[in-house]
């Protein structure tokens, strides 16, 4: 039974804020996340199967991540500026409508490899509008004390898709193919833009820091890195969180060669360790759903942050499946941990109305350290680790004792010392105060949910 307080009136219709009106949000964009998974898996085998290479791959992924990047400040603008259920709805619209012209295309028999990359650019593009929206928008629907606790659900919807969709992909490829697939991805994105209508999200007020914002739209979209900047506390987080990111992408990208090279190129026990990877994810979420995450949230992001570092250490030190699925598990775990404290302390220290650009911000800078890492761990790994790593290599004298000289060593040695990194970076950035002490030197501030204007 919903709660009256959850229901708001609009032009006679009944629209849902609060937990309950976020809750039919969260159902939109799990349909929505399970059919986008669908269709990432089965074009990545139509890709394989009409390539054959690994180029491809990256090339797509790049395309996808370069304007995401790049459109962050942009987004960030026009997120503040606009409805943002609007937004939501636009950026959901574009994804579907990519997935309506790749059906067209495939159905044809004209879709090439150089349309994906366009329609990757696309998406990419507008996928900068819909993160700051809905994060922003979450701040609207809920209270401060639910915060973690709808990160814990996203989190939830994020792994869950991960780890079903591609499975359900695989068989339905079979019965129905690309196009199938395809429609399915169209039904999903229809339905969590449909669910948008029933939802009540009010409009931020407006603050001082809303109105010292104002200007053009260049100027207000550099607002969103000098609000930061200004803010000790933010910026000391942001300095962490970059530090945390490039490290953790590097043990992201070397975790699956390294397993492959240590196992004799095991393709189950990879299948296995990953699969532990998304039920830290999935186990994660639903802790934060029930508990709702730590009330001090700066302690524990730091604690999460310290024992991702752990889980990386674990990883590359040790060996066999049972160590790399503990390892992955407590990677996952920890980190959804670390993003719903993160969240719901950026969500209740920055005012509303510039969300927005300061999510975007906060978002460019942070998603700088993938394609870097990318860009450094594979030839860093190949070239110098792995070589050095090797019977007589410089190093393997040194750190043999710790991760044999085995093929893959290399990779281990470099997850090792990744590990010991993210802890590091976590211990000496708990020591400055005006990080230690952000949740009391940011004032938080207070938004009565429901009661403003909005559609």
């Amino acid at each position: 039974m919903i709660n009256k307080k959850n229901v708001v009136q609009d032009n006679g219709n009944g629209k849902y804020t609060g937990m309950v009106g976020f809750t039919f949000l969260w159902i939109g964009q799990l349909v929505s996340l399970f059919g986008s998974a669908m269709t990432s898996f089965g074009i990545m085998i139509w890709v394989w199967k009409t390539t054959g290479q690994a180029t491809p791959f990256a090339l797509y992924g790049f395309a996808m991540a370069v304007p995401l990047i790049v459109a962050y400040p942009l987004a960030g603008v026009f997120v503040d500026r606009w409805n943002r259920k609007l937004t939501m709805a636009i950026s959901d619209l574009v994804a579907g409508l990519s997935s309506v012209i790749i059906l067209i295309l495939h159905t044809t028999g004209n879709l090439a490899m150089w349309h994906l990359y366009i329609l990757a650019v696309l998406a990419g593009f507008f996928s900068a509008f819909q993160t700051p929206a809905f994060s922003s928008a979450i701040t609207m629907l809920v209270s401060k004390e639910n915060y973690a606790r709808a990160s814990g659900m996203m989190s939830v919807a994020e792994t869950f898709s991960g780890l079903a969709a591609p499975v359900l992909a695989a068989v339905l490829l079979e019965q129905i193919g690309l196009r199938g697939i395809l429609m399915i991805d169209i039904v999903t994105f229809s339905f969590a833009v449909g669910v948008l209508v029933f939802i009540f999200i009010p409009k931020p007020p407006v603050s001082e820091e809303g109105l010292e914002s104002l200007g053009s739209v260049w100027q207000e979209a550099l607002y969103g890195f000098r609000y930061i900047y200004q803010r000790k506390s933010l910026l000391g987080l942001l300095i962490v969180f970059l530090m945390m990111n490039m490290s953790l992408s590097f043990s992201n990208v070397l975790r699956v060669p390294m397993i492959m090279a240590r196992s004799e190129n095991n393709e189950m026990l990879m299948a296995i360790a990953n699969s532990f990877t998304t039920i830290g994810g999935l186990v994660g979420g639903l802790i934060l759903m029930v508990w709702g995450g730590p009330k001090k949230k700066i302690r524990g992001l730091f604690v999460a942050m310290a024992f991702m570092g752990i889980g990386v250490f674990l990883g590359g030190c040790g060996e066999g499946l049972v160590v790399w699925a503990l390892s992955g598990f407590i990677m996952v775990f920890c980190g959804v941990m670390a993003n719903a404290s993160s969240q719901a302390f950026w969500q209740s220290k920055v005012v509303p109305d510039v969300q927005g650009r300061v999510f975007s911000a906060r978002s460019m800078i942070g998603g700088v350290a993938r394609p870097l890492a990318l860009l450094i761990s594979g030839p860093l790994a190949d070239k110098v680790f792995e070589p050095a790593m090797s019977n007589g290599g410089t190093l393997a004298k040194l750190f043999g004792w710790l991760t044999g000289i085995e093929p893959g060593a290399g990779f281990s040695l470099l997850f090792v010392i990744t590990g010991l990194f993210c802890f590091g970076t976590a211990a000496v950035g708990y020591m400055f105060k005006s990080i230690k002490d952000a949740d009391s030197i940011l004032p938080d501030y207070d938004v009565k949910i429901g009661s403003s204007v909005g559609i």
